[in-house]
């Protein structure tokens, strides 16, 4: 349960501006207040959000972000969402003191946890990966028509020498297809 959760938090979790952020309409559905609400007690305490833990998104930012969610330009959300990094979520779950809110607050520091963790501890370097994989594949594949070219070889000789006995055998054959003299008596040889 808590990674179904942790992994649908990291899905809502974006980069702006460098920074990884949730946005304020998917923070009041976790919390489960309205978007309008949450925003109103973010101004009513604008000294607690430095614009290093929140900030509006620019229309070119908004815009770049709607594609991702699909939504229309007329319906759904009217204004630029705030983005909120996870010090500014951390300083939110302050305003918004309800159970949910706290429990939700707990989920979204997990997940922002996971995210750094990811990002400072890269799993194996898969470049590296491949290229080693590629020249494992390489070397295999050498392998294998040198002993081809060696069975090719061996076959190639063993070809010849049948091709040469069998040239032998017609040779003699020739040789031997001059009529000879029958042993016995022959009537009317003298």
């Amino acid at each position: 349960m808590i990674i179904m959760e942790i992994q649908l938090i990291q899905s809502k979790i974006y980069e702006v501006r460098g920074q990884k952020v949730m946005l304020d309409f998917d923070l009041a559905e976790m919390y489960g207040v309205e978007t309008k609400r949450l925003k109103e007690s973010v101004r009513r305490n604008t000294k607690r959000f430095p614009s290093d833990f929140m900030f509006e998104l620019s229309a070119v930012e908004w815009e770049s972000l709607r594609t991702q969610f699909a939504t229309s330009k007329r319906g759904g959300i009217r204004y630029a969402p705030f983005a909120f990094t996870e010090q500014g979520v951390a300083m939110l779950s302050g305003l918004l003191n309800s159970d949910v809110a706290i429990e939700m607050n707990i989920a979204i520091m997990r997940a922002f946890v996971a995210v750094r963790q990811l990002i400072t501890n890269l799993p194996i370097d898969r470049v590296g990966e491949l290229q080693k994989e590629v020249r494992e594949l390489k070397q295999y594949m050498s392998e294998v028509l040198t002993d081809q070219n060696d069975i090719n070889e061996d076959t190639f000789v063993q070809l010849e020498l049948i091709n040469q006995t069998l040239a032998e055998l017609q040779t003699d054959k020739r040789l031997t297809d001059t009529p000879r003299r029958r042993i016995g008596f022959h009537k009317g040889e003298e």
